[in-house]
């Protein structure tokens, strides 16, 4: 729901559409139900997900470090 909420404090979904789809998503009891949201519906959460460029980041190569790793710059004695 935050993506949605962002779409729309972006003007990419208007006022109406926002309600609409946070109605369609909050009654879908699972991910397949929400993928029987309208056309209309579909084609405004794709228009705002291409200009956030979502897409883009979920094709994205995950980063080579996992983020676990230890700055030791302070401490050099600390490893990782």
């Amino acid at each position: 729901m935050k993506t949605i909420d962002e779409m729309l404090n972006l003007a990419l979904l208007t006022p109406d559409e926002h309600q609409q789809i946070s109605r369609w998503i909050a009654q879908a009891d699972t991910p397949d139900e929400i993928l029987k949201m309208p056309p209309l519906l579909w084609r405004a959460v794709e228009r705002a997900s291409a200009v956030m460029g979502i897409d883009d980041d979920l094709m994205r190569p995950p980063a080579l470090d996992d983020g676990d790793s230890v700055d030791t710059s302070a401490n050099p004695r600390k490893s990782h």
